[in-house]
């Protein structure tokens, strides 16, 4: 029996277990209706079901697998599936959670939610999508009516609805084949991500929810979308959209641009038309656009990541979409700390403090009390240079764009050998802290030129056996060292410890440096039981000069428990690790960016032991630090990177390892010197977790890469050597060739 709903439809009494009670809306595959259990719960429900007449196999397979996709959802933002079956006439239903709420625009408006609230709201949203994305599935059309707002105790929750055009990421979600038609994209154009409007939305992933997510915040903050098809014609928004040409304004200029609206549209807002501007304009432009980014490569990876930006935003930290510059992250320390802050004088002592601590080593405290009175005066004319180069009243390029931490040390660079040439000490020492600035920015090659400079300025004012120029000596080897140009960088090192020992005995801390800078390029060259050696003298030096919280100490504790490691003597190695994080932690606080090595290391530790739940943790907390910090492609980002999808492969999570490792390979070929070994560490990596994926075509070549630079980078019979000559043999195996793999584990003298 049916009977007509308020617009005259004939609904049908029953569907299932479920009485009908109205119609609820219809789209292109079905209808949906308001329903009661018939049993003891007499729950409301919502059920979908086909409309009538269109049966075809392409409906019936994209509304199975909307069933089957929500089936494996289990997020309080994601409307429950209940029950599926059938109707008396054949057709398809399942029953779902029935929402009841406003979307998500509808819903912020009728609140006048601020541009805080709806971010927060927003926030959720991304949550939601991430856990549809880890369960393999993309939603393909997520617009403000497939988000609706219910509240929970009286706060706002969003519950995403209506996968019915979802795609599922290696999963078989219907027996059925779901066919999308050659020249018909599925979703809502003015929320389709470039790709997806293409034509058939066969290449597609999960960064196309991510467009869509930056079109529903772009109406959320502006209250209009990015373009409208009525400007100019479905076809033709189609194609400039398809063809990443769609030119789309900034929210800010898109605000500007509303004229007589900008009013109406604040007060909906809790805001003025001023604040909005100021709020729109800077970081929300930036987080907006990334999202937006026509190549879906430049846009966020995650709908998690795009989370997690909003949320820096809200906490007044720097956010990944917006590039680095100083400014911009002075401005951020400034709001974060606004009880610690008396107006202009923050930012010249932050400025002080930045310069300092890129001036590493100049001032120490075993110096005698003149000595180290001269270096701080010095170290202030340096800082002093600085903040005025800081303080230039344009921080702007010629083509509008903004001014980068790399721009401002090039200027700095360009002006200290200008302005500073009469002053030759003076230059030395600010050439060597923009060097030591390039060098802690992963900028080796960019490094050598001022700390060169450097070098020279100060063997002509200061002669060359002054200890001062020892310092940078070091300096020098370390860019050298961190860029893989191993050879000089020794010679650098054994200079700067002649010096030392020479002007002040065995037993001065640069002579410490200068061993532990040597300690490290034997470490890289595999030399194992030498940089032990030369750690350990660095470290009994350390102990007769250094207090035992010295940041210096700690970190040449660190470096003897690498070495330890790299020998397989874990439980040596984690008890100097550990000591090595104490001392950070006391003297820095837990969340202190000189932290990351020490948690970077000791995670290693536990994953080389096998307890890779426990090295998790570890790598995250190191890697949230690092990219907070440095330079996306600063090379502790790739190693952080690297750890972390080795975890994630032993764990079995190779779609989280994959991309962790080809970033990191991307970064360190981008900054490393061709055949460094570290290279080869990510190769390894990256191909066994393709051989465990059985993707042994792909596996191979990553596998000869990695055996040809650590053959010519290390000594023959090096533990790298046999792990990568053993890994590749089981690859050998298992495609059919154990001759070969036998063959290649004699010309090497590896066992299996």
């Amino acid at each position: 029996m049916s009977a007509p709903d308020e617009a005259g439809h004939e609904s049908p009494e029953f569907i299932g277990p479920y009485r009908i009670i109205r119609v609820l809306g219809e789209g292109g595959m079905g209808t949906v209706y308001e329903a009661e259990e018939t049993g003891a719960f007499r729950r409301s429900v919502a059920v979908k079901v086909v409309r009538s007449g269109l049966r075809s196999r392409e409906v019936r397979a994209r509304f199975e697998a909307e069933r089957q996709a929500l089936a494996l959802m289990d997020h309080p933002g994601i409307a429950k599936v209940l029950q599926a079956g059938e109707t008396e006439t054949g057709d398809p239903f399942f029953a779902m959670e029935l929402v009841k709420g406003l979307p998500i625009d509808d819903f912020c408006d009728s609140r006048r939610l601020s541009t805080k609230e709806r971010l927060e709201l927003f926030v959720a949203v991304c949550q939601a999508v991430q856990h549809a994305h880890q369960k393999g599935v993309i939603h393909r059309d997520i617009k403000p009516s497939n988000i609706l707002i219910t509240e929970v105790d009286g706060k706002p929750q969003p519950k995403i609805i209506d996968f019915g055009i979802a795609k599922a990421l290696g999963l078989k979600l219907t027996e059925k084949t779901m066919v999308t038609l050659i020249g018909t994209p599925i979703g809502t154009a003015v929320y389709m991500s470039p790709e997806q409007a293409e034509s058939s939305g066969i290449d597609v992933d999960t960064r196309s929810d991510i467009y869509s997510l930056g079109v529903l915040l772009y109406l959320l903050l502006v209250g209009r979308l990015p373009a409208e098809p009525k400007d100019a014609g479905m076809p033709a928004f189609m194609y400039r959209l398809a063809s990443g040409n769609a030119n789309t304004p900034r929210p800010s200029v898109r605000f500007n641009e509303l004229a007589d609206y900008r009013e109406a549209i604040a007060a909906a807002r809790h805001t003025t038309a001023e604040h909005l501007e100021r709020d729109l304009s800077g970081d929300l432009d930036w987080i907006v656009m990334k999202a937006l980014e026509p190549q879906r490569a430049r846009r966020y990876d995650t709908a998690a990541a795009l989370a997690t930006d909003v949320e820096r935003f809200l906490q007044h930290q720097p956010v990944v979409a917006r590039p680095p510059t100083s400014g911009y992250r002075l401005r951020k320390f400034v709001r974060r700390n606004r009880a610690a802050v008396a107006g202009a004088t923050i930012a010249a002592i932050a400025l002080i403090v930045s310069s300092v601590l890129a001036t590493a080593g100049m001032v120490r405290a075993v110096h005698a009390e003149r000595a180290a009175a001269q270096e701080a005066a010095a170290a202030k004319q340096v800082s002093d240079f600085l903040v005025e180069l800081f303080e230039s009243p344009n921080l702007s390029k010629v083509d509008g764009s903004q001014i980068t931490a790399r721009d401002l040390l090039d200027r700095g660079a360009t002006r200290s050998l200008a302005d500073l040439d009469g002053q030759p000490q003076l230059q030395g020492r600010m050439m060597q802290t923009i060097g030591t600035a390039y060098t802690a920015l992963g900028l080796y090659p960019e490094a050598l030129p001022p700390l060169e400079r450097a070098l020279k300025a100060k063997e002509q004012s200061l002669g060359t056996n002054n200890k001062s120029v020892a310092e940078t000596e070091i300096a020098i080897g370390e860019a050298m060292a961190g860029h893989g140009d191993i050879k000089p960088a020794e010679q650098h090192f054994q200079r700067a410890i002649a010096i030392s020992t020479s002007a002040s005995g065995p037993n001065d801390p640069l002579v410490a440096e200068g061993l532990a800078g040597l300690a490290r390029l034997r470490l890289r060259a595999g030399n194992n039981s030498e940089a032990e050696a030369l750690y350990k003298r660095a470290i009994a030096i350390d102990h007769k000069t250094l207090k035992p919280d010295a940041s210096i100490l700690a970190r040449h504790l660190l470096s003897l428990g690498v070495v330890y490691w790299a020998q397989g003597r874990y439980s040596d190695a984690e008890p100097l690790m550990r000591q090595s994080l104490t001392i950070e932690e006391r003297r820095l606080g837990p969340d202190h960016p000189d932290l990351a090595p020490a948690l970077n290391n000791l995670g290693g530790i536990y994953w080389s032991l096998g307890r890779y739940s426990d090295a998790l943790p570890l790598y995250e907390r190191a890697r949230k630090t690092f990219e907070r910090t440095l330079d996306p492609m600063h090379p502790n980002v790739a190693s952080v990177l690297n750890n972390l999808g080795e975890t994630y492969w032993k764990l079995g999570r190779y779609k989280d390892a994959e991309p962790l490792f080809r970033r990191a390979l991307t970064i360190k070929e981008a900054r490393l010197a061709q055949g460094d070994p570290s290279i080869a560490v990510t190769l390894n990596g990256l191909a066994g977790m393709l051989r465990d994926e059985k993707r042994y075509e792909e596996s191979e070549p990553l596998y000869q890469r990695a055996l040809t630079i650590r053959r010519q980078a290390l000594p023959p019979g090096n533990s790298d050597i046999a792990e990568t000559v053993r890994d590749y043999s089981e690859l050998l195996r298992a495609t059919g060739r154990a001759k070969s793999a036998d063959g290649l584990l004699a010309e090497y003298k590896v066992g299996k």
